[in-house]
């Protein structure tokens, strides 16, 4: 197999001028990469900063699923990458998603069907390493990223499942949850560092709990769009 597939590097944007030129440093120095931002009608100027740089911008309808499979329909690489404006890649990212994407994963002798990275919050607090810990845990674990952790997957293998369900909220869980269906979810040990505006916005206390009462009621059924009802609703 070829050591140097092309990964494709997929990120969703709607006014993200403050991070998104930090992330997209992040890519560099790589190998065979192609980068594909997907902007959901911007007005902060994110559009013509991205385009000043010479990256692919497409336009889409907004919406993180939407705009991810919008950016994975023109994707040219083997590998599929999504990455949120907001999270920095690690460096040699590349040499370890190819790695994970060839080699038998220690749990058995198949190859992984996806990956992730650990997360690290790029915040101080205390409270934040807990946080980290946790989302290192549950990934290891009970192989479950979120979509901050840089997932990753063969593009035929996101073409088998059907790409992200079109759900205003929890797209990135319902796809692991079906990955998880035909394989293991690696989880490389090296993290990507994401912003903790999100935390930091409502308290890391209240998002964490918001966080886990929308994850239960989505397990008991409740309609992710009135899931984001909900978490629009508690939006300061």
């Amino acid at each position: 197999m070829n050591s140097i597939e092309k990964i494709s590097i997929i990120i969703p944007v709607l006014n993200e001028i403050k991070p998104i030129a930090a992330t997209l440093a992040s890519i560099d120095p790589s190998t065979n990469i192609e980068v594909i931002v997907v902007d959901g009608g911007s007005i902060d100027g994110t559009l013509d900063l991205v385009q000043s740089l010479g990256i692919e911008v497409l336009s889409s309808p907004a919406g993180r699923a939407i705009q991810m499979n919008a950016g994975a329909l023109v994707a040219t690489g083997e590998i599929l990458l999504f990455l949120h404006a907001d999270t920095l890649l690690p460096p040699e990212f590349d040499m370890m998603i190819r790695t994970v994407m060839q080699s038998p994963n220690s749990a058995g002798s198949k190859v992984a069907v996806a990956g992730a990275f650990e997360l690290q919050i790029d915040d101080p607090a205390i409270g934040l390493r807990s946080i980290e810990r946790g989302v290192n845990w549950r990934s290891r674990f009970l192989q479950l990223p979120y979509g901050d952790q840089a997932i990753f997957l063969r593009s035929k293998t996101f073409d088998r499942i059907g790409g992200f369900l079109e759900l205003p909220i929890m797209e990135d869980f319902d796809l692991v949850r079906r990955l998880k269906q035909l394989g293991h979810i690696t989880i490389i040990p090296v993290p990507v560092i994401t912003s903790a505006r999100r935390w930091l916005k409502k308290g890391i206390l209240k998002t964490t709990l918001i966080n886990q009462v929308i994850i239960i009621a989505y397990l008991l059924g409740v309609s992710p769009h009135q899931l984001m009802r909900w978490y629009r609703k508690d939006s300061p």
